[in-house]
């Protein structure tokens, strides 16, 4: 097959989204099908053109386009950067040669329309790869009013896109329900979910972890929340829980990414004098990540109420990965929850419930051995149902039968 995917950021830009197409990508290649990317010059959330306009990498041929002028300054600016992708992106996959399909994320959203495009002038199929849920995701956290003008008419994009592709791939169970309850086929939704290299993620031993050497950790239990702290996210349990165990020295917090509510996440840590107790950290380059992950004997993932379906954190699948239990602070119905109480791999937490999440940690760190138990069991659900080869694996069966449909 000759496939096309077409994303903001891709290789080598450390956001999920770029990681996972990288890694589909790669696993394409690796069994004798021809993969182009189209992708931005600039990296994620920054400003200017940083990346080669044209590369080849792991045999993926990449095409980047456009720039970021504004980065993340506002909402805005973000649209007018999305604006700037659309036409770049569009242009460069008209002039491409035909594809047999094309693999369209949400990012920015609604570039499906470009993946439609192609199917009208080149007769490619198209597959929208569905990571987030716009225009579901703005007015849930709200950025925009249900019933505004601009709601109801990306609602009804959405809901275009949705019918017109040859299929969507879904994240979770949760954005499956809400997907069809939109009016979309079954038959048009597959659901696979994202994942983690069960080969390249493993489990660094505590004693030679030099994450906890360098911050100073010792023999204490580390609590971590790793990536981005988006707008979805809920950071106030977790702080909660942290501020009400400033006084157990057996107990450390790390915070470490970036995102819109990092700074909210750091003030409140300064505000509080919780530096002794909590590190900040920048995100770290991915060839450290089972070493960073490892550092940790649980981590955080949360979502705030509302967001079940509209996003689904990838995180939890590293964290299975290395053999740690996930602590979730989210609504129960999130496939993030159903993973975790199907697997007992961690524990769900209600959001705000900062008592029950501290109860939780304090737990861990009065019985480090069954904290490794919790762990054992995560690595374990991760090997049966969601590594990278069988989530690839999947993807690759999917994307024959799209295209032989249309033979």
């Amino acid at each position: 097959m000759r496939i096309l995917m077409i994303n903001q950021v891709f290789y080598p830009d450390v956001a999920a989204t770029a990681q996972h197409g990288h890694d589909l990508a790669r696993h394409l290649v690796e069994h004798g099908h021809e993969v182009t990317a189209i992708s931005s010059r600039s990296l994620y959330g920054e400003k200017g053109a940083k990346l080669a306009s044209k590369e080849i990498v792991d045999g993926i041929e990449i095409h980047r386009v456009g720039r970021s002028l504004f980065g993340k300054t506002s909402i805005i600016a973000r649209a007018l950067d999305f604006v700037l992708f659309y036409l770049a992106a569009t242009w460069r996959a008209l002039t491409l040669s035909k594809h047999d399909v094309v693999i369209c994320f949400t990012t920015p959203p609604f570039i499906t329309l470009t993946g439609l495009l192609l199917r009208v002038f080149k007769g490619s199929r198209v597959v929208c790869w569905v990571m987030d849920l716009y225009p579901d995701v703005p007015i849930v956290c709200g950025l925009m009013k249900p019933d505004s003008l601009p709601s109801r008419f990306f609602e009804w994009l959405s809901r275009l896109c949705l019918n017109s592709v040859d299929r969507n791939v879904v994240l979770g169970r949760c954005m499956q329900e809400l997907i069809e309850s939109k009016g979309v086929p079954s038959e048009k939704i597959s659901l696979i979910g994202v994942w983690s290299d069960n080969t390249e993620v493993q489990e660094v031993p505590r004693d030679r972890n030099e994450y906890r050497a360098q911050w100073g950790v010792g023999d204490r239990t580390l609590i971590m929340y790793s990536g981005n702290f988006g707008i979805g996210h809920d950071v106030d349990t977790f702080l909660n829980a942290a501020l009400s165990l400033r006084d157990d020295d057996r107990i450390r917090f790390a915070f470490v990414g970036g995102g819109k509510r990092k700074s909210t996440v750091e003030t409140f840590v300064h505000e509080h004098d919780l530096e002794e107790t909590c590190i900040l950290a920048p995100y770290q380059p991915r060839e450290r990540l089972d070493e960073l992950l490892s550092a940790a004997d649980a981590h955080l993932v949360t979502l705030l109420s509302g967001r079940e379906g509209v996003m689904v954190p990838c995180k939890l699948f590293g964290i299975l990965a290395v053999s740690r239990p996930a602590l979730y602070v989210g609504p129960a119905e999130s496939e993030i929850s159903r993973v975790i109480v199907e697997n007992d791999c961690g524990a769900s937490v209600l959001p705000g419930d900062s008592a029950r999440l501290a109860r939780t940690i304090t737990g861990y760190a009065d019985d480090p051995e069954s904290c490794r138990q919790v762990g054992a069991r995560a690595r374990a659900a991760l090997e049966a149902s969601h590594t990278m080869h069988q989530r690839c694996v999947a993807w690759t069966e999917l994307l024959e039968n799209v295209v032989s449909g249309a033979r």
